[in-house]
């Protein structure tokens, strides 16, 4: 969900004020896609790079999120939509920390759309956490190093037990993934469209959804193939 700061920055308005922007397109987005049947929806929400950031941002960012956790609850629990999270949420501050905590397990038992927020989150660091978790089973016998596999891999991600996207968007025209789920979009169709997040609402979702349905996924195979015998 990229071009928060841009957006606010081409009006001359605080990056804050792009960022509340973008939140009415988290809110307008996850409905869209709640009433399209989508399985789960990840929206890359706070990376490991943004603990970076101006301090005063950082604290604006964490502000909306508490504020997105108490004004979201009833429509999350109402539509049947599971609350999930992945990345370092331990680095979040105490009360955004317990409120994202609270509401997942409200929503735990929801049967609807899975809604992820990435916090904290850097695809890297999940691999490599995912490795050691590995390692340490291997050190202490409870794994065997040659039963590792891609299954057994992914069983130590945090987003173990979601599929792996069919469809990446990535707003504001930047031609990089940048550090968001490296081991599961191995296979996911990616739309770039210049639109910056806080403009990005159901028209641009749809444009994205026809993109993607207008290509041919392979995995490997020929086209010809797919397509069977004529």
């Amino acid at each position: 969900m990229d071009g928060n700061g841009r957006w606010a920055e081409a009006r001359g308005r605080p990056r804050l004020d792009g960022h509340a922007e973008g939140a009415e397109s988290v809110r307008e987005i996850t409905r869209a896609c709640r009433e399209a049947g989508v399985e789960a929806l990840t929206l890359y929400s706070f990376s490991t790079e943004n603990w970076k950031r101006p301090p005063e941002e950082v604290a604006g960012l964490m502000a909306l999120l508490s504020r997105y956790l108490v004004e979201e609850r009833r429509e999350i629990l109402d539509n049947g939509i599971r609350l999930n999270a992945i990345g370092q949420i331990d680095r979040l501050p105490a009360p955004v920390r317990l409120a994202l905590q609270e509401l997942m397990r409200a929503s735990r038992d929801n049967r609807g759309m899975v809604l992820t927020l990435a916090l904290s989150y850097g695809g890297r660091a999940e691999i490599v956490e995912a490795a050691r978790a590995l390692a340490r089973k291997a050190a202490t016998g409870r794994l065997k190093v040659d039963s590792i596999d891609e299954a057994v891999f992914g069983a130590e991600l945090g987003t173990a037990g979601l599929p792996d996207p069919d469809l990446l968007v990535r707003t504001s025209g930047e031609m990089r993934i940048s550090n968001f789920m490296l081991w599961q979009c191995a296979y996911a169709e990616i739309v770039v469209t210049p639109v910056l997040w806080p403009d990005f609402r159901r028209p641009q979702l749809a444009e994205a959804f026809d993109a993607f349905a207008r290509r041919e996924r392979r995995f490997g195979k020929t086209g010809a193939q797919l397509r069977g015998p004529p």
